[in-house]
């Protein structure tokens, strides 16, 4: 059966791995699966009590799966951890099918669903490094030597031109991904001039990071309650109470165990998050590993240099819509560092909104000025680079207080100082 997949998932033993909800965990894997469009004929559960270096699993849990493969014939058999090449090519003779692990399926969903040329090149960078270390999979023919000169010569072996080759693409690729970083840094000079802070959105997949972007921009990107949904970062302006504007900036959603590769090919586009003036990190509370799924964002983002406890970062509860209502009751008692909301329904929209202001107004101070009347220009930019919190006109002669940013305020009197006070 073509597009079919048996899934199987490896319970280890809480020493070697935090206790994680089995089920939880097999549902995220069939979520993988699905995402990629295979139809799961089985799911298998098998316990791992130590570590087999051929393997991986047990002879007992290899024996189990075989059963299921022989009988269901899929084309693709899904083992939801990281394989070792050894391991993959040991599993593939046993079973007789081809065997992809957890790295190897998500850069299979990125690929699929990458659409910016970015994002496309970055995804290919990811999968050349990760095949450059599986050569070894590609059975007997890599054994055979090439005559490489006229009079034959011991040749070069067909393992040693694949990797050259993926050498050659993977220098090709940084190579093309380095010119597009210098045309994104010549835009990012360039937005600088009219400086709205950055707000980022990150969370784990199918945390509601998406379906939160839209209903705060009225965007219309793509929010599904599948894993991965969207991978290409969507930045859109949002206008905070007050008139303050921000761009906020939909990321690509983590994932416990994302694969090396693509957290490296992907940080380029990740570095707006750490250049971000506040970070909202969504989570699922509705989901059973709720606080493991909260650890691995978190331990990504410290990859990504951008420290676990950091005062920018505001924890947005998502999903209290689907707990009970003495839960729900429970997480709305949050401090202003944390709200609990349901991007669905739009319950604490507003107050997130208020809470995205109160934190970016610390960059800001109250300032007394005075504008002629006729300064209607003047007024407009006051406006739209700050907030203005009262406006009393006498006579001919406009005060006002403004917060302001230090930058914009210096701004402000170097260009209209003779009317300032």
């Amino acid at each position: 059966m073509a597009n079919t997949v048996i899934v199987v998932h490896p319970v280890f033993k809480e020493s070697d791995a935090p206790l994680r909800d089995p089920a939880s965990q097999m549902g995220e894997a069939c979520g993988l699966a699905e995402a990629i469009s295979l139809q799961i004929l089985d799911r298998i559960h098998v316990h791992v009590p130590s570590m087999n270096p051929a393997t991986l699993l047990s002879k007992g849990a290899v024996e189990k799966v075989d059963i299921s493969v022989k009988a269901l014939k899929p084309s693709v058999v899904f083992v939801n951890c990281t394989l070792s090449p050894v391991q993959q090519r040991n599993l593939e003779k046993a079973w007789m099918a081809k065997v992809i692990d957890r790295t190897g399926l998500i850069l299979e969903i990125f690929g699929a669903r990458a659409r910016t040329k970015e994002g496309k090149l970055q995804v290919e960078l990811a999968s050349y490094t990760y095949q450059s270390g599986r050569l070894v999979r590609a059975w007997t023919h890599l054994e055979r030597q090439r005559s490489t000169g006229k009079t034959g010569g011991p040749g070069e072996k067909q393992i040693e031109l694949d990797r050259r080759k993926i050498t050659d693409k993977i220098a090709q690729i940084r190579k093309q991904l380095d010119h597009i970083r210098n045309t994104r840094d010549l835009q990012h000079r360039a937005r600088q001039k009219v400086p709205f802070p950055l707000v980022a959105i990150v969370g784990y997949t199918n945390a509601g990071k998406s379906t939160l972007f839209n209903k705060l921009t009225d965007a219309r990107v793509l929010a599904k309650d599948m894993l991965f949904a969207t991978l290409d970062t969507t930045t859109r302006g949002l206008v905070l109470p007050g008139g303050r504007k921000v761009m906020l900036s939909d990321t690509v959603g983590f994932i416990s165990d994302l694969p090396t590769q693509l957290v490296a090919a992907f940080r380029a586009t990740l570095e707006q998050v750490t250049q971000a003036a506040l970070i909202l990190h969504v989570q699922d509370v509705s989901d059973p590993d709720f606080a493991l799924r909260r650890t691995d964002v978190l331990d990504i983002l410290e990859q990504l240099g951008v420290e676990a406890g950091a005062e920018h970062i505001i924890d947005v509860y998502n999903k209290i819509d689907l707990l009970q209502d003495k839960d729900a009751r429970e997480w709305r008692k949050t401090g202003n560092r944390a709200i609990a909301v349901s991007a669905e329904t739009g319950e604490g929209l507003e107050a997130l909104l208020g809470i995205i202001k109160v934190h970016l107004n610390r960059d800001r101070a109250e300032y007394d000025i005075k504008l002629p009347v006729s300064e209607g220009k003047w007024l407009a930019w006051l406006h739209s680079h700050g907030e203005i919190l009262s406006d009393k006109v006498r006579g001919q002669t406009r005060r006002l207080k403004v917060l302001l940013t230090e930058a914009d305020y210096a701004r402000f009197i170097q260009n209209q100082g003779k009317n300032a006070a």
